[in-house]
């Protein structure tokens, strides 16, 4: 580590040492060695000292035992020529800053009277809070265990001024975060920097003035070892779970305005010591490895404008937006709401325009930005068709490419909960409305970003650390946009490599459409995604990873009940139970005999052409008739909801692709009919499984509406071209 910093940090603990011991003599001359030692209200004696040795501070003479101790600790300051580049001496040297600065401040309740309100929020003549008390402790306390706050900021120095003071102050209040205030640069502090700016400080407001002293932070480190002990079950004196509780649990940091002094390094290695790093806006020497910090133990030279968002990462810390800022209710209550036409101001994409959702991980991403970039809702003449783009990008240090489609096929969830938003489908598929009362309300575009950046936090957090939103209603934009994400999609699709249903012993189920098919359960293996296209099995592997209460559930195979088939003991289990009972078993592998499912967003629809002896596939962009004699919308009617219907099936484009492909019905070759877009857009992939499936000269053969419309005329083109479905075992 720098010498410069262990010089620092030794010497600035060296000053607080000598003045506690100062502080301590003065006491005992003053007040006597029997004299109490009380911090408002607390069981927890010197909290700090206490969770750290277990020593328990209740008179003045107390202090010894852990001011000799702090003595021990302090090491000498590197040599001049030749030293050990060793954080643990610079560590030693913070924990004897933390014992000698909970005695300094800890003493101003006996050598100065009212220097502490010892309130919740400042007084008229009083700026200075102190430490907080265990009723404040507890009730606050509590927030940093359930996450309603996710941790918080010691903050000391000054902003450059006023403006920027009350700017980042409102910045890591948007966070939820609490900010811990204690110590001057200059003669001046960010507390009163922020009264100056008409800014309202106290526990309520999350914005906590301790001491105009640096030493004052121990009541913020106090305030951390306290929730080990309350809330964590560590015991005091055990320190290495106090630590380990406050690096694992209490997301902390500090953040320090201006001129860095050797006081201020000692008291920053005591923060390191318990997984908080300091950032600074000032040109200071770095610890950037890992070790004891989750990632930089001290991160310089940052701008006031990035400092909170570049805090948040170093600290490792997740953002949990509480509430999702529209002007309409949201709950998943709304998951079920139609808007039918006549009902709706805008609608986006669908069957009429085009439109696709893509959330991919980017490197400059601005958390919480969102743009439109065209057209807003207030814009557009009410009952218009709009294409749009909604491109997220996001950044975290856990995000993996594995979990981008994950994230991505959230929004249809997280649209539907919007009261008056209507979203069906995925990808370049996606289609959705929204209701003239919810513009009427207000909602926008914009709140659709909004919607997508509270929810990622909300739900990933995990894996989340920025989000920010891309909203493009202009359709060169959106051709632009789809353009890149049609690239990733195939990707994705590509991932799943030489992964067969026979290497693995669990698939992955799907339930987030089920608040539009209540019944449906989609099951994902390695060789059969899910039915919208959103997922495969290594998605559904990635977001139970990512949340493993949510949508993507673990489906042990259990045994076999049918192999041709595809049917297993435990998959019939679990199908059996998430239906509400409604589907006692299905075949992985058929579309005849007990197939799987469908809600509303499968991609493609196939379905049996009995005097063909095979199968015919539309895809949901077709618009034409088809040799069954219905349309894709008729079809979608009669595959959709939840229900097993023989004969028919709703899956992906990629299925097609499978070897598993409706396999115990004949598979591949079965394909006798589909539209010519579709077809020219499967062609490789339909060219790879046909060429295994020993039909090398397949797609070439397949129908499209080019030559025929009716199923008699489909069978004539089959016939003329030696289709090998002709060939086969009847198909019942």
């Amino acid at each position: 580590m720098s010498k410069l910093i262990a010089s620092s940090v030794i010497a600035g603990a060296h000053q607080f040492v000598s003045e506690a011991e100062e502080k301590l003599q003065q006491a005992i001359d003053t007040a006597g060695p029997e004299a109490d030692i009380n911090l408002p209200n607390t069981g927890y004696y010197l909290p700090v000292i206490y969770g750290l040795t277990g020593m328990k501070v209740e008179k003045i003479k107390d202090m010894e035992a852990p001011l000799a101790h702090a003595r021990e600790l302090l090491p000498e300051g590197p040599a001049e020529r030749l030293w050990t580049p060793y954080l643990g001496t610079a560590l030693d040297a913070g924990v004897a800053t933390l014992f000698a600065c909970e005695i300094i401040e800890s003493l101003r309740y006996v050598l100065e009277p009212g220097f502490y309100t010892e309130t919740d929020a400042p007084t008229e003549d009083n700026l200075w809070l102190g430490a907080a008390d265990d009723v404040i402790m507890r009730e606050r306390g509590v927030e940093f265990v359930d996450g309603t706050a996710p941790g918080f900021a010691a903050i000391t120095g000054a902003a450059p001024d006023v403006e920027t003071a009350v700017q980042i102050a409102q910045e890591l209040k948007q966070k939820m975060l609490y900010v811990f205030i204690a110590g001057k640069d200059d003669g001046v502090s960010f507390a009163e920097q922020l009264v100056e700016g008409g800014v309202e400080l106290g526990w309520n407001t999350r914005l906590v003035p301790f001491s105009p002293y640096i030493s004052g932070h121990i009541w913020s480190l106090g305030f951390a070892t306290r929730a080990a002990l309350a809330f964590g079950g560590v015991q005091p004196g055990d320190y290495r779970n106090v630590l380990k509780y406050n690096k694992d649990r209490v997301f902390a940091f500090v953040l320090a305005f201006g001129r860095v002094t050797d006081r201020k390094y000692a008291a920053a290695a005591g923060a390191i010591s318990y997984g908080f790093p300091t950032i600074a806006t000032s040109d200071i020497p770095e610890i950037l490895p890992t070790g004891v910090c989750t990632y930089e133990h001290v991160v310089s030279n940052v701008e006031c404008d990035d400092i909170v968002a570049r805090a948040i990462e170093v600290r490792g810390l997740k953002v949990v937006v509480t509430e999702v800022p529209v002007p309409v209710a949201y709950s998943p209550a709304f998951e079920g709401e139609r808007i039918r036409k006549g009902e709706y101001w805008v609608e986006m994409a669908g069957p009429k325009s085009t439109g696709c959702e893509f959330t991919e991980i980017a490197d400059d991403v601005e958390d919480g930005k969102v743009t439109v970039a065209g057209p807003e809702i207030g814009d557009i003449e009410q009952g218009s068709t709009v294409p749009i783009a909604i491109h997220v990008e996001v950044s975290g240090r856990k995000m993996q490419k594995d979990f981008e489609p994950i994230l991505e096929r959230q929004g249809h969830t997280f649209f539907n909960e919007a009261e008056g938003v209507l979203h069906m489908g995925q990808r370049d598929t996606v289609w959705m409305r929204i209701s003239n009362r919810a513009k009427e309300a207000g909602f926008t575009f914009e709140h659709l970003g909004k919607i997508i950046h509270a929810r990622y936090h909300a739900d990933f957090g995990e894996v989340v650390d920025k989000v920010q939103v891309t909203i493009y209603t202009r359709q060169e934009d959106v051709e632009r946009i789809l353009e890149k994400a049609a690239k990733a999609y195939h990707e994705r699709d590509e991932r799943l490599g030489s992964l067969t249903d026979e290497s693995v012993d669990t698939f992955y189920s799907c339930i987030l459409c089920q608040s539009f098919a209540p019944t449906h359960v989609c099951v994902i293996t390695p060789e059969r995604p899910g039915l919208c296209g959103s997922y495969n099995w290594l998605d559904g592997k990635a977001a139970y990873e990512m949340n493993p209460t949510g949508g993507n559930q673990p489906v042990p195979k259990g045994e076999t009940v049918d192999e041709e088939r595809g049917q297993w003991s435990g998959v019939n289990e679990y199908v059996k139970e998430h239906s509400q009972g409604m589907v006692e078993a299905f075949n992985t592998y058929s579309m005849l005999e007990n197939p799987m499912t469908s809600c509303g967003c499968f991609e493609v629809i196939s379905c049996i052409l009995p005097m063909c002896n095979g199968i015919m596939t539309v895809n949901r962009e077709f618009k034409g008739e088809t040799p069954s004699g219905m349309k894709f919308s008729t079809l979608a009617g009669s595959v959709g909801g939840g229900v097993q219907s023989p004969g028919f099936l709703g899956h992906s484009r990629f299925y097609m692709g499978s070897p598993k492909f409706i396999s115990a019905d004949g598979g591949i070759k079965r394909l006798v009919w589909m539209p010519k877009e579709l077809k020219e857009e499967m062609r490789e992939i339909l060219e790879k499984a046909a060429e295994k499936a020993g039909a090398p000269d397949l797609v070439d053969k397949i129908c499209t509406e080019e030559e025929a419309t009716e199923e008699s005329e489909v069978l004539e083109y089959l016939t003329k071209v030696g289709h090998p479905a002709l060939e086969m075992d009847p198909m019942f």
